[in-house]
């Protein structure tokens, strides 16, 4: 039997295992497909994404379409007669003239358990909400958001003090082994399609800047697992007097106070309280300054108790 014919769409590091995976399975490897070069840096000068820097290393045909509909990502897809598109965070969703080109469609490698977590951020929105476990789906793509039927799933456990960077790094190469296993299946026979339970479906949105904005009726519970989330864009923030204090690490304690954003605690530490139990900074970065312990911080700015943090923080619904 020859080799399936492959084209590979994705963009960031997430994609370079699944790459890794695709060439394993003994798949013929014919194009790569990613997002544009884009402005990266303190200069601000355009920087090939990850995708292609490796498939330029293996000598591969790169591809990089500003659009992808009205037929122009299937007109440079033709010429390579993919037997399969294998796709994993290229960062556009594919229209049906693409995803019906190859005859064996588009496999894509999802970052959680579908249907939970559809969209732009899986990783982000498990660790924000507090999941035990997540994994990686190889769905067959069809035209909507996520919601393709399921090939293989395969699981991994969320740990207590796990972050987005942390939780993508052991993702990533989990989505590989699981390409490479939805190949061998492929080039044995048909694949498995269970339906997804649309019912039991939930979203993991495009991040705005806002998500990043800590609003102290929360708990602090709920609150210390978005700074670990949240990581490193974009980033978690109090505010104080309408002034930005970012937040990179912070613990949980027991206790109440009259209100939340109430500081109960300046001298060594500092405790704020939230919608549930209190929240205490460990490493700030003031606006125009780096970051540091909150020891220090709190050396060089005056707090004490009964002063307060701002309650809704900008943007947030009263």
């Amino acid at each position: 039997m020859s080799a399936i014919r492959t084209v590979f769409l994705g963009t960031p590091d997430f994609a370079l295992p699944v790459l890794e995976g695709v060439v394993r399975a003994g798949a013929e490897l014919r194009a790569v497909v990613c997002q544009p070069d884009r402005p990266r840096g303190r200069g601000n000068v355009p920087a090939a994404p990850p995708a292609k820097e490796w498939a330029n290393a293996h000598g591969l045909p790169v591809l990089q379409p500003e659009k992808v509909r009205r037929g122009r990502l299937r007109a440079l897809l033709e010429p390579f007669e993919p037997d399969v598109l294998v796709v994993a965070a290229y960062g556009r969703i594919l229209p049906q003239e693409v995803l019906s080109l190859p005859r064996h469609g588009a496999l894509n490698a999802h970052a959680s358990i579908l249907p939970r977590y559809r969209g732009a951020a899986p990783i982000h929105w498990a660790v924000a909400r507090g999941e035990k476990t997540t994994g990686i789906t190889i769905m067959q793509m069809d035209e909507g958001l996520d919601t393709g039927d399921i090939v293989l799933v395969r699981t991994l456990d969320i740990g207590p003090e796990e972050t987005t960077p942390g939780l993508h790094d052991r993702l990533a190469p989990l989505a590989g082994e699981a390409v490479e296993q939805a190949l061998r299946m492929l080039a044995a026979g048909p694949l498995p399609r269970v339906p997804q339970d649309s019912s039991q479906a939930t979203l993991a949105p495009v991040l705005r800047k806002e998500d990043g904005f800590l609003d102290l009726r929360q708990g602090a519970v709920e609150l210390e697992r978005r700074v670990r989330a949240f990581v490193p864009w974009p980033g978690t923030t109090l505010f104080r007097a309408g002034r930005p204090l970012k937040v990179h690490r912070v613990r949980t304690g027991e206790g109440e106070g009259p209100e939340p954003g109430v500081v109960v605690e300046a001298a060594g530490s500092l405790r704020i309280v939230t919608g549930a139990g209190l929240l205490e900074p460990v490493e700030v970065q003031p606006e125009g300054g780096r970051r540091m312990g909150v020891r220090e911080y709190l050396a060089g700015h005056r707090l004490a108790p009964g002063d307060r943090f701002d309650v809704p923080p900008p943007g947030a619904q009263s």
